[in-house]
């Protein structure tokens, strides 16, 4: 269920094709993300989850998998 919400937000971002994520995608080299990409991707995150990210953590996510991560590890805490 996370997967699919992240995905969704992945979409409305990059305008990517959903199809061509998965846990091992990488938002800069395999979805063309910049900075203000992920920064993006980490606030809508923190909107459909209802969680704060801290941003010394969020900035070592480079996956999709990673974020998959960040968001069930904010979800438990």
């Amino acid at each position: 269920m996370e997967f699919e919400k992240l995905v969704s937000i992945i979409v409305d971002v990059l305008g990517v094709d959903a199809e061509e994520i998965t846990p091992d995608t990488t938002f800069v080299d395999d979805l063309g993300a910049d900075s203000l990409d992920v920064a993006q991707i980490i606030m809508g995150i923190e909107e459909e989850f209802d969680v704060t990210v801290d941003q010394d953590v969020a900035s070592n996510v480079t996956t999709v998998g990673q974020a998959l991560e960040l968001i069930k590890n904010a979800i438990d805490a």
